[in-house]
This record gives structure tokens, sequence and C-alpha cells, in this order.
């Protein structure tokens, strides 16, 4: 199972060295509409990415299961609670970091949007097979 993981644990890796490097020169939100920085989309991108390389090492089950809206929201769990992991290490952890509730909520969204894109490939998938 680790071997069709690796690339969201190598993935994943990569996040938390991101997250730990010191953040003195990004920004600081301190409001409701903060949030729509450019850094969120950073943050929409790489956990993003996690929870569709997660759907990607669970690819073989996703396409055998009737149940396959349960694999993305485990791995939409997964990586929002890995998102809250490096937050809470932010906050308490790293020097010269500082986590938030409105990263927690991009790393969120990210995951549901790598969701989307991975439920989008796999029907553009079905329907080339189907047209064959």
């Amino acid at each position: 199972m680790l071997k069709k993981l690796w690339p969201a644990l190598l993935w994943s890796f990569i996040i938390l060295l991101l997250t730990g490097l010191p953040g003195s020169d990004f920004p600081k939100i301190t409001t409701f509409w903060g949030w729509l920085e450019p850094d969120k989309a950073v943050h929409l991108f790489i956990f993003g990415t996690l929870a569709f390389l997660i759907l990607f090492g669970f690819r073989v089950q996703y396409f055998n299961s009737r149940k396959r809206y349960l694999f993305g929201l485990i791995a939409v769990i997964i990586t929002a609670v890995y998102g809250m992991i490096t937050e809470v290490l932010q906050y308490y952890v790293f020097i010269g970091r500082s986590g938030n509730r409105f990263d927690f909520f991009a790393d969120t969204i990210g995951a549901i949007a790598g969701w989307m894109l991975f439920i989008y490939l796999y029907r553009k998938k079905i329907r080339r097979k189907e047209s064959q």
C-alpha cells in the first residue's frame, strides 16, 4: 500500500518543510477578507495536490468501489487534519511562523478542490474508455 502512496508521502514531507521555514516575509492575515491574500492560493495548491495524490494512491480501490465518495472524503479528512497539524506546528513550534485558521480553511478548500480535480479526471478517463 505504501508503494502506491509514496508520492503523497513525499509531498506531505515537502509541505512540512515548507511550512516550517521561517515566515517573517510572509504577510500576516488579520481580517476575514484578508484570507483572500495570494498566499492562500499557495495553500489551496499544496493541499489540493496532497488530496489528489492520496486519491491517486488509492485509485485502484477508488475505481473498483461503489462508494467512491468515501475515498474522496477520507482523502479530504486526512489532508485537512494534516493542514491543521501544520498550522498548530506553525503556531507553537516553528520559529518565525504563525499558524491561523484562515490558512487551515484554505488547506481544507484546497483538499476539496484536489478531490474535485480527481473526480473530473476520473470521469474524463471513463468517458474516453466508453467512446473507444
